[in-house]
């Protein structure tokens, strides 16, 4: 069973703070009602980290593509069952070869399906609903034959994936306000480059607010992002107010006609209730800005972490009213069962998923075509 491993190491921040002067918007009262000592001044005066999944926050650079049109046309017309080569050979084709090669239909097989399933990151609940749904069909279907079990295993795991809400919601005419958490080393940030790539292509206006101010680096990334996309940035200095940021983001978006703004924050996650409390503030900036309107709220997971990524969106979605995820690096895995994992417990869509380091592949997430090609 997933839980998260955490390491604790001592983080110097420097005593001076600066101020969000981008935008050039003076913070409002909204800023006023919080005033009181955030938990981003509680860390530094404590002077802790805890950096997530045994990661060393200075090196968690990851790197930023080159946009290249003829890497583009090329990579576009790649079909993601190439791109999930390794979960197909992996987890999927052990299954595979595991029905067909059975010769009668009994406790053992299930029992040593359960195992295989267990082993490929889809957790000991999702193993138990999928072969409990499973033994259920082969005998609504009188099947005798376990070669006849595997195109019913696919149907049933497919039936476990949200296929409702998978777009990320844009209107016309509004500000749409995309909002982007997870943990360090995930590829948040990338993605939040890649997501801004995409829009600009359709002729939309973003800025990005970059709002992870505890780490230099992601600041940095983020403005490289910008320049590489045709998007915008509102920044500040390392350790500047988070908060301050995001109202900053908003009234340049708001200023300068934008279509969308992403915004990007903080990875790190001390413990639940200093998380809470810093993206409950990011949460009441964005609701008064906004009033009733939606924005969307994505939590990016690593898919290789397994139940790691299901205990982090678990956490996430108690902190913000999560309306999906983007799932990276799904091409690195043998495994990938976390995407069945994350759809069924949270009970939310996946929006994206990541099978490369190119702006084409982060790929707009279908239940079917991804069962399909993981399976065949």
């Amino acid at each position: 069973m997933g839980f998260f491993s955490k390491l604790f190491k001592k983080d110097k921040n420097e005593e001076e703070k600066s101020n969000v002067t981008v935008a050039g918007v003076e913070i409002s009262e909204i800023l006023e009602e919080n005033k009181e000592k955030s938990e981003l001044e509680i860390e530094k005066e404590e002077d802790l980290t805890e950096p997530v999944l045994g990661e060393k926050m200075e090196e968690l650079k990851d790197p930023i593509p080159e946009i290249k049109k003829e890497e583009e046309s090329k990579g576009f017309f790649t079909s993601l069952k190439d791109k999930l080569f390794k979960s197909r050979e992996g987890l999927f084709g052990k299954l595979k070869s595991f029905i067909l090669g059975r010769s009668v239909i009994d406790f053992e097989m299930y029992e040593e399906l359960e195992d295989i399933l267990i082993q490929s990151d889809i957790g000991m609940d999702m193993t138990v609903k999928i072969v409990g749904a499973l033994e259920k069909e082969v005998k609504k279907r009188g099947i005798k034959d376990p070669k006849d079990i595997y195109p019913v295993l696919k149907e049933v795991m497919e039936g476990f994936l949200i296929k409702e809400g998978n777009d990320i919601v844009i209107e016309d005419g509004k500000l749409n306000v995309i909002l982007v958490v997870g943990v360090n080393g995930v590829g948040k940030t990338t993605t939040i480059g890649k997501l801004a790539s995409k829009f600009v292509k359709d002729g939309k206006k973003v800025i990005l607010g970059a709002g992870d101010t505890f780490r230099a680096a992601a600041i940095e990334q983020l403005e490289e992002w910008a320049k590489r996309s045709g998007a915008e940035i509102v920044k500040s200095t390392q350790g500047s107010d988070p908060g301050a940021v995001v109202f900053d983001t908003l009234a340049a978006a708001e200023a300068r006609g934008a279509d969308i703004a992403i915004i990007d924050t903080a990875g790190r996650l001390h413990n639940k209730n200093n998380l809470m409390k810093e993206l409950e503030k990011i949460h009441n900036i964005i609701k008064k800005k906004l009033g009733d309107q939606h924005y969307e709220s994505i939590l990016v997971i690593d898919g290789t972490t397994g139940q790691n990524g299901l205990s982090q969106a678990k956490i996430f979605n108690e902190v913000t009213d999560l309306t999906g995820f983007i799932i990276t690096k799904l091409d690195g895995t043998a495994k990938g069962g976390i995407v069945f994992s994350i759809s069924e417990e949270i009970k939310k869509p996946i929006k994206f998923i990541g099978v490369g380091e190119k702006i084409e592949d982060l790929r707009k997430f279908d239940a079917k075509e991804y069962i399909q090609a993981i399976f065949d």
